[in-house]
């Protein structure tokens, strides 16, 4: 059975000096590994140079083949991405979230809204002009409702901390280390409130950012098992840090 799918690019690896395995979030089988044939050719069905950090591609594959990795037939780019690429702060933000999403979406079934949600979010990204500093701590909070751990923010109160482990804030001092004081729990509606055309009014300084990127970070790695130390995430808090963009 040949399926056909818009799919996002999240992870890819040198097999040897003929392949690459390429991990694929797909709008209609959900997390998918592909086997690609390194080919110069412009003429070739499939051209393993479309695999990029966060690209955007449709392709066709054969889903009942043998083994756990699938061949793609053929594939295209569904929508270009043209600013991510060369910007260098856009291009540390798609180097991260692909790596991010890797681990995080994993064995993911097909997942309508999730896919859509990121597709959508890359779309935003490649052709924002003005500023978007704050864009991954957005995307990273409104992406935990889609994996089924959103904070729950309705226990929001002044002065409150952010249980890491429940998701919950709470009036006094969680018994362990996992959570977030209340100057920075405050923080953490304000993302939640913010969609990608507001986030500009809401000004935080580089350590701050980087803070709230640190602590998002370790409330995932409580919530998805075996979730690693992220390479790109030093890279994505200096550069930040750095460029308040």
């Amino acid at each position: 059975m040949f399926v056909k799918s818009r799919g996002i690019v999240l992870h890819t690896i040198k097999y040897n000096d003929a392949q690459i395995i390429c991990h694929v979030l797909t709008e209609q089988a959900g997390s998918v590994a592909f086997m690609v044939r390194i080919s110069r050719s412009p003429r070739a069905a499939v051209r393993h140079m479309l695999f990029q950090p966060m690209a955007l591609l449709e392709l066709e594959w054969n889903q009942r083949a043998a083994g756990g990795l699938r061949h793609p037939r053929a594939v295209q780019t569904a929508t270009p991405l043209v600013s991510i690429p060369f910007h260098p702060h856009k291009a540390a933000i798609a180097l991260f979230l692909s790596e991010f999403l890797y681990h995080a979406t994993r064995g993911e079934d097909p997942s309508p809204g999730l896919f859509a949600y990121i597709y959508r979010s890359v779309e935003w990204l490649d052709t924002c002009r003005g500023s978007f500093a704050n864009f991954h701590l957005v995307f990273l909070l409104r992406l935990a409702h889609f994996l089924g751990f959103e904070p729950n923010l309705p226990t929001a109160r002044a002065g409150y901390y952010f249980d890491l482990e429940a998701g919950s804030f709470v009036p006094d001092r969680p018994p362990h280390a996992h959570f977030v004081a209340p100057e920075d729990a405050a923080r953490l509606p304000l993302l939640m409130r913010m969609d990608y055309g507001t986030m500009h009014l809401f000004r935080f300084s580089g350590t701050e950012r980087s803070r709230l990127l640190e602590q998002i970070n370790a409330y995932y790695r409580l919530h998805i098992p075996d979730f690693p130390e992220l390479k790109s995430l030093a890279v994505l808090r200096e550069l930040f840090s750095a460029s308040p963009q």
